[in-house]
């Protein structure tokens, strides 16, 4: 069997997973996550550390690795990983076409129609509406309103409320670990001071960013007058079942999920990384009006939905920009309330 190396690349650092070709589904040989370094390190140095790691791994086993593809979700990711990677032999794809190819090999994927890719990872939120067939992209949002940082600073701001203080690497393993538990009791690692959060709290502390990605979803569809007939969660935060279930609620379309949702990219670089090993870029097609295909219809979006969008991205924006400062102050909120900051609405034009 072939030993294959898949790596996601993101704002948050890199996943790798080394197995073989054929097993991409099953518990891996090995795999990391590499963070990016504090203080300003970059996403490719995290993919290179992670690569190095893998190889370290597979040494030890006397194995040798013979293809490595990277997934990289925007072109200047792509380029920077392209241009650090010099001699070494990998391929660049776009994070889409690994995800896709990872949910048809799993016999998830819709065969007719179009799939919504909705990827909620550390620094925000990403849509992409993909036709099944071709594998075009009919289009693509990116939101950074809400993300996995943002939640983990919300569920700190809860913590510190109840007299718990912990790091954020610390409170994201709390949000982890309500993706299973739905109570748990924490514990401030200094004090000693105890408090108890469910998973009903977390629920309500990320509702209104839901509720705002829904309609986020809602304008996608709109804008390409094509009706999903599934909708892919991707992305760590995608775990938590509160999150799943305000999603279907919200939305009602059928949901397409795998157990490991922030692998989904990584998988599918293990298997274009067997089929294609010698290729340098796996680009996605991305159809426009021009082409032909799936043309939307003009739907002018009226003044009052588009104030009420600013204004709602802008106050879920000021909360989570006050509950980061609170963990760069290390300060507290003694009102009960989420931390925000001020929203000035547009000027008023008669």
């Amino acid at each position: 069997m072939v030993l294959v190396l898949g790596v996601s690349a993101g704002a948050a650092g890199a996943r790798a997973m080394l197995t073989h070709s054929d097993q991409p589904h099953l518990p891996p040989i090995d795999r990391c996550r590499v963070a990016r370094r504090a203080g300003g390190g970059s996403m490719e140095e995290a993919v290179f550390e992670a690569i190095r790691l893998m190889r370290k791994s597979a040494a030890k086993r006397d194995e040798f690795i013979t293809g490595i593809a990277v997934t990289c979700r925007c072109s200047s990711h792509a380029e920077s990983v392209r241009t650090a990677a010099g001699r070494n032999r990998l391929t660049v794809i776009d994070e889409p076409v690994a995800q896709l190819r990872y949910l048809r090999f799993t016999g998830r994927l819709p065969t007719e129609g179009s799939v919504l890719l909705y990827d909620l990872g550390a620094s925000g939120l990403t849509l992409t509406q993909i036709d099944c067939r071709t594998d075009a992209v009919l289009a693509t949002k990116r939101s950074t309103v809400l993300g996995g940082d943002g939640h983990d600073a919300l569920l700190r701001w809860l913590l510190t409320r109840g007299g718990v203080t912990l790091d954020m690497a610390g409170t994201r393993r709390q949000k982890e670990a309500l993706a299973s538990e739905r109570v748990l009791a924490v514990c401030d690692p200094i004090t000693g001071q105890r408090t108890v959060i469910t998973r009903s709290d977390f629920a309500e502390l990320v509702e209104a960013g839901i509720h705002h990605s829904a309609s986020f979803v809602r304008h996608m569809i709109g804008e390409t007058g094509i009706q999903p007939t599934g909708m892919a969660l991707l992305g760590g935060c995608t775990r938590n079942k509160s999150i799943r279930d305000e999603l279907k609620q919200q939305l009602g379309l059928p949901l397409i999920y795998d157990p490991e949702p922030e692998f989904v990219s990584t998988r599918g670089a293990v298997l274009l990384a067997a089929e294609r090993p010698s290729a340098r870029s796996i680009r996605s097609v991305h159809l426009t009006p021009h082409s032909g295909a799936h043309e939307a219809p003009n739907s002018p979006v009226s003044r009052r939905k588009l104030v009420a969008a600013v204004a709602v991205t802008a106050t879920l924006g000021g909360t989570i920009v006050g509950a980061l400062a609170m963990n760069r102050d290390g300060g507290e909120h003694t009102d009960g309330k989420p931390p925000t900051v001020e929203v000035v609405g547009p000027p008023s034009h008669g």
